[in-house]
């Protein structure tokens, strides 16, 4: 018997286990621009996993997550048959899932840069003029996105968070999310790696907010290195910019299917996940689950 697969995303695969616990595999598969390349990134999915067991224990004082286990013996004996688990798995509780992605950002950049050079507002917010792309934000800010079923999530205002989710909720989500990237990111500079931003995922377990589905990755954060960190500059970030860099190099129109990745840039890929992991962690990826598999 096999566990029963409910879905299937660009990265990750579910499984139904039992009522009430879920087996998420993250997967070496790799987007850019809405599309899944098809070549895998070697170790990618055991870089995310490591990343957010990583985090959810330095957390777990702050808040509670959706986490049961990691150790591929604790998953149950129908997991076993399922390419890539060790590693790539985690056994998790269901949780009623917000509506609305918890993104904080601590520096000016990427959409919200955007955002900024047109009205100086980010999310709605007015902010200080004169700020250059890359530049520390006076606090971290909570700034919310919807959650597109199709498309692209859009940036909203922290009132249109509370008509979705309701007050009560919005403000846990908000305190819950600035207090953890304020620990992630002072923790990450003593690697010398900036947290530029992050998105984090919540939902209620036992009537409590909890910390769900990936936690501080390369996939779901901005990581630049503290020593090329230039404000008025895009500082070069640990995630898939490479492969980004190259399709947009390549001339591809970003519709499927997507062109053949050179085994240079699948390479170099992968070395700056697992560089983002053993730099930003301190620990190395052949101690993780499933090394060599």
């Amino acid at each position: 018997m096999t566990l029963p697969l409910i879905y299937t995303g660009k990265v990750r695969d579910i499984y139904a286990v039992g009522d009430d616990q879920l087996l998420m595999v993250t997967s070496d598969r790799i987007s850019a621009f809405d599309v899944v390349m098809a070549e895998p990134i070697a170790d990618k999915g055991r870089v995310l996993t490591a990343m957010t067991v990583h985090w959810l224990d330095a957390l777990a004082d702050l808040a509670p997550s959706h986490l049961v286990a990691v150790d591929p013996a604790a998953f149950p004996a129908e997991a076993a048959g399922i390419p890539g688990v060790a590693g790539r798995g985690m056994l998790v509780r269901k949780a009623d899932m917000l509506a609305i992605e918890c993104i904080v950002r601590g520096y000016l950049a990427g959409s919200g840069w955007k955002e900024y050079s047109k009205s100086q507002t980010l999310h709605g917010m007015p902010l200080p003029s004169g700020l250059r792309e890359a530049d520390r934000l006076p606090e971290p800010m909570f700034t919310p996105s919807t959650k597109a079923s199709e498309g692209h999530d859009e940036n909203i205002g922290f009132d249109q968070a509370v008509d979705i989710v309701g007050k009560e909720l919005a403000e846990a989500a908000r305190d819950l999310c600035v207090e953890a990237y304020r620990r992630a990111a002072a923790a990450a500079e003593h690697q010398g790696i900036i947290v530029a931003d992050t998105k984090f995922e919540l939902g209620i377990i036992d009537g409590r907010l909890a910390i769900c589905d990936e936690v501080l990755t390369p996939d779901s954060s901005r990581f630049w290195p503290a020593d090329r960190w230039v404000p008025g500059t895009n500082p070069p970030s640990f995630d898939k910019q490479p492969l980004r860099d190259w399709l947009e190099a390549s001339g591809w129109d970003k519709t499927p299917p997507p062109p053949p990745l050179p085994p240079e840039v699948v390479a170099e890929t992968s070395t700056r996940y697992i560089t983002a992991y053993e730099r930003i962690c301190g620990r190395r990826l052949a101690d993780w689950y499933g090394a060599g598999a």
